[in-house]
């Protein structure tokens, strides 16, 4: 029988590289592997439903469950993680220091809906105080666009939620820099970030904060999903399974990269240093792997606050089970 034919629209990441280039094939299936940037699969993916395979906002991909007949099914795989911390700038002189200050301050972000934002405004709360809904945001374009940004998904949001676009011709870089906004919750690093001498990170220590997070928490947040269209699914339901153990296969050709000491394969000159400090601060009881799939303890824990953050901003209809979010079958094997 030939394999089936289906289109993959993900980045081209170190764990997803051997899908690329074909040194890993899902068992009956042929892959059209393309590589696109993540705002492109997004958009084409949420509107017109372009590919059979893609990488996903997880953020997204939960309010897709909110329609009465969802598109897609995840898998229990996560292209894309993030400490965010590190993605939070303020203006220095709106004399900023605590993230409770950020209450009735105004706040940039690209889209509320947003992976990223909905982790920062959660992790702000339950660390800090500040109300998800304490701040007064404002969304639009990170840098200089001819395309006003708009929430890929309709929001519903609550009479609470202070939310406003920014003018057509703006942009939050340059909002930052000029002080019309005090802060920015974003996924990417504002352009004025390290040129402009009033942008700076509202934590200052963001790799220690996070390290030390990570130690209370275990958490180490999931940004992105893989999901497949559920009409793919319904059709050849042995899809998601095969996929499942091919991305797997792909992530242990990461490992044995970023482990190799003959020759450095990437142009980081102290990668073994990295790997051992990333090993001491995220690895347990001899584990040497810091970035799984599957829904290991780890990721259970990661999913469920995540989808306790969703809910609680009013971008998710009811807080979801785990187990709600992915494909029939998918799982096997994979729960810890």
């Amino acid at each position: 029988m030939a394999p089936l034919q289906l289109s993959l629209a993900c980045w081209d990441y170190d764990r997803v590289k051997a899908l690329e280039d074909g040194r890993v094939r899902p068992e009956g299936i042929e892959l059209n592997f393309l590589n696109l940037r993540v705002e492109e699969t997004f958009f084409r993916q949420l509107k017109n439903q372009e590919f059979d395979v893609s990488e996903l906002s997880l953020s997204s991909y939960v309010l897709t469950l909110n329609h009465e007949d969802p598109p897609f099914y995840a898998l229990p795989v996560f292209p894309s993680r993030f400490f965010r911390h590190q993605s939070i700038y303020v203006n220095t002189k709106a004399g900023i220091t605590h993230p409770s200050q950020l209450s009735g301050r105004r706040v940039g972000t690209p889209e509320f809906q947003m992976t990223a934002p909905v982790w920062q405004r959660g992790i702000l709360q339950d660390e800090y105080g500040l109300n998800y809904d304490a701040p007064h945001y404002f969304t639009g374009n990170v840098e200089p666009s001819s395309v006003e940004r708009k929430e890929k998904i309709a929001l519903n949001l609550g009479d609470n939620v202070k939310i406003q676009s920014i003018p057509q011709g703006k942009c939050l870089a340059q909002m930052l820099a000029d002080g019309e906004i005090d802060a920015l919750e974003s996924a990417t690093a504002p352009s004025t970030f390290g040129k402009h001498p009033d942008v700076g990170r509202l934590f200052p220590n963001a790799m220690q904060v996070e390290q030390e997070y990570f130690r209370r928490t275990g958490i180490f947040p999931i940004m992105h999903v893989i999901v497949v269209k559920r009409s793919v699914l319904e059709k050849h339901p042995w899809v998601a399974r095969s996929l499942t153990k091919a991305f797997a296969a792909a992530l242990d050709y990461a490992y044995a990269a970023i482990h190799e000491r003959g020759a450095l394969r990437y142009i980081l000159p102290w990668l073994q240093f990295h790997v051992e400090e990333t090993q001491a601060a995220m690895c347990s009881d001899g584990e040497e792997k810091w970035w799984q799939d599957g829904l290991t303890s780890q990721n259970r824990r990661t999913l469920d606050k995540f989808l306790e953050y969703s809910f609680n901003q009013d971008l998710a209809k009811k807080k979801w089970h785990v187990e709600e979010l992915f494909a029939p079958g998918s799982l096997e094997g994979f729960v810890v």
